[in-house]
C-alpha cells in the first residue's frame, strides 16, 4: 500500500550491490528464455520434424501457432503458481516453476519426429509447450518480485533490470551456438537432428539451475510477514485491483511485442529477406549485447526520474519510428539496414523495460504481488507476444510486404503510450521512494 504522508517515507538505504542472489534467481529465468529462443530460432526445422505438410508456409505456421499455444497457458500458470508463491514463499515458488519448465524443455528435446511416432509427436510437443507456458506464467513474475523485494527503494529499477539482463545472456548464447552449428553441420544434418543440440545443452545445465535455486534464501519482505495470505485473499487482490492489473497488461504490451520481433522472430525474418542465416545469428548476438549494456544504464536513469514520463517518451519514439524503419529495410534489404533496425529497437526495448517492471510492482497489491505481476505479463504475452511471430508471418505473406511488422510494432507502442498517460504521476513518484511491504 502506498504511503501518502511524506513523514512516513523512508530514507533511501545505501546497501552494497549483492550479486549472489541475483545470479541465483536470474539464472533459471535465463534458461526459460533460452528455451523460447531456441524454439523461435529453429521454428523451420521444428516444423519439418513435427508438422510436415506439402506446403512449407503451412508447416511453419503450425509450428509458430504451437509456439503461441504455450503463451495461452501463461495466465493460468500466473494465477495458480503465482498464488502458490504469494502464499508459500518466493523460494518455493521459483523452485516449482523451474521444475515444470525443465519438463517442458525435455519434452521438445527428446520427442521423436512425426515420421517415427506419427501423430503422437506433435501432441507431445504441444503438451510440452503448454507445460512450459504454464511455468513461465509465474517464472518471470516470481523473478522480478524476488529482485524487487531485495532491493533498496532508490535502486529498485537497477536490481530488477537483471531479470531481463539474464535473458540477454541466453540470447547471446543461443546466437553463438547457432553460428557454430551453421558452420559445423550440413543443412540436412541441421534439419534432421542438429536443431536438438541447443535444447540438449540446456538440459545439461538444469542440475546447476536447481542447485542455485535450492540455495536461495527467502526475501526479508516475505519472511517478516506475520501471516501468509490465503489463496482466497490472493484471488481477491487480483479481482479488487483489476484496474491496476489491466493497466499493467497494457503497459507490458510494447515490451513483449518488441522482444518477440527483435529476438524470437529475427531468424525467420532474415530468411524471408534472403540475407543469410549467419546474418541473423550474428545480429542476434549484438542485439543481446546491446540490450544487456543499455539495461543497467537506463535503469539508473529510471531510478532518478519519474518512470511514467520515461515510459511515455520511449514508447512514443518507438511508435513514430517503427513502420518507417521497417519500410526502409523492406524496400532494399541489406545487412546494414537489418542491423540498424534491430539495434535501434534493442535500445528502445531496453529503455522501456528498465522502467517498466519497477513501475508496475509499486502499484500492484502486496498480498497478491507475484500473482498480479505474473498475470499482467502473462496476459500481455498471450494476447500479443506469443502470437507475434505467427501474425508477422501471416501479415508479410498476405500483404506481400515485409514492412507490415512495423505496423504491429507501432500499434503496441501506442498502447504503451496510452497506458502510461493514464497512470497517476504523483502516485508513481511517491512509490519510487517507499520500501515494499
Amino acid at each position: 500500500m502506498l504511503l501518502q504522508d511524506a513523514k512516513t517515507l523512508e530514507v533511501a538505504e545505501v546497501k552494497p550491490f549483492n550479486v549472489k542472489p541475483i545470479v541465483q534467481v536470474a539464472a533459471g529465468n535465463a534458461l526459460e528464455i533460452y528455451d523460447l529462443m531456441i524454439y523461435g530460432y529453429y521454428a523451420r526445422y521444428i516444423a519439418h520434424s513435427f508438422f510436415p505438410s506439402g506446403n512449407g508456409y503451412v508447416s511453419l505456421m503450425l509450428a509458430l501457432m504451437t509456439f503461441a499455444v504455450g503463451f495461452l497457458a501463461r495466465p493460468f500458470g500466473a494465477i495458480v503458481l503465482g498464488a502458490y508463491t504469494d502464499r508459500h514463499g518466493r523460494r518455493k515458488g521459483l523452485l516449482l516453476s523451474l521444475t515444470l519448465m525443465c519438463l517442458g524443455i525435455l519434452s521438445l528435446a527428446c520427442t521423436p519426429s512425426y515420421t517415427t511416432i506419427g501423430l503422437a509427436a506433435p501432441l507431445i510437443v504441444v503438451a510440452g509447450r503448454l507445460l512450459q507456458g504454464f511455468s513461465a506464467g509465474a517464472e518471470l513474475g516470481g523473478t522480478v518480485v524476488y529482485l524487487a523485494e531485495m532491493a533498496p527503494p532508490n535502486r529498485r529499477a537497477f536490481y530488477m533490470c537483471w531479470q531481463l539482463g539474464s535473458q540477454q545472456f541466453a540470447v547471446m548464447a543461443t546466437a553463438l551456438i547457432g553460428l557454430v552449428l551453421l558452420y559445423t553441420l550440413t543443412p540436412d544434418q541441421l534439419q534432421i537432428w542438429g536443431w536438438r543440440i541447443p535444447l540438449l545443452l540446456g538440459c545439461v545445465v538444469m542440475p546447476v539451475m536447481f542447485w542455485l535455486r535450492a540455495n536461495l534464501t527467502e526475501t526479508e519482505v516475505f519472511a517478516r510477514r506475520q501471516t501468509a495470505p490465503t489463496f482466497g485473499e490472493v484471488f481477491g487482490g487480483l479481482t479488487s485491483h483489476w484496474r491496476v492489473i489491466l493497466l499493467a497488461m497494457s503497459t507490458y504490451t510494447f515490451a513483449v511485442v518488441s522482444s518477440q520481433i527483435i529476438q524470437t522472430y529475427a531468424p525467420t525474418f532474415v530468411a524471408s529477406l534472403h540475407l543469410g542465416a549467419q546474418t541473423g545469428f550474428v545480429t542476434l548476438f549484438f542485439v543481446g549485447l546491446t540490450t544487456l549494456v543499455c539495461l543497467p544504464m537506463m535503469a539508473l536513469v529510471a531510478d532518478r526520474v519519474n518512470r511514467r514520463n520515461m515510459l511515455i517518451v520511449v514508447s512514443l519514439v518507438a511508435a513514430v519510428t517503427a513502420y518507417p524503419l521497417l519500410a526502409w529495410l523492406a524496400a532494399a534489404p541489406s545487412v546494414f539496414r537489418f542491423v540498424t533496425f534491430e539495434l535501434w529497437f534493442s535500445f528502445m526495448f531496453a529503455a522501456y523495460s528498465a522502467a517498466l517492471s519497477a513501475t508496475i510492482i509499486e502499484l500492484v497489491p502486496a498480498q497478491a504481488r507475484t500473482a498480479s505481476m505474473s498475470f499482467a505479463q502473462a496476459v500481455a504475452a498471450a494476447v500479443f507476444g506469443g502470437f507475434t511471430p505467427a501474425i508477422l508471418t501471416w501479415l508479410n505473406h498476405s500483404f506481400n510486404n515485409n514492412a507490415m511488422g512495423g505496423a504491429w510494432l507501432a500499434a503496441s507502442a501506442v498502447i504503451g503510450v496510452i497506458a502510461a498517460l493514464v497512470m497517476d504521476k504523483r502516485k508513481i513518484a511517491v512509490a519510487q521512494r517507499v520500501k515494499l511491504q
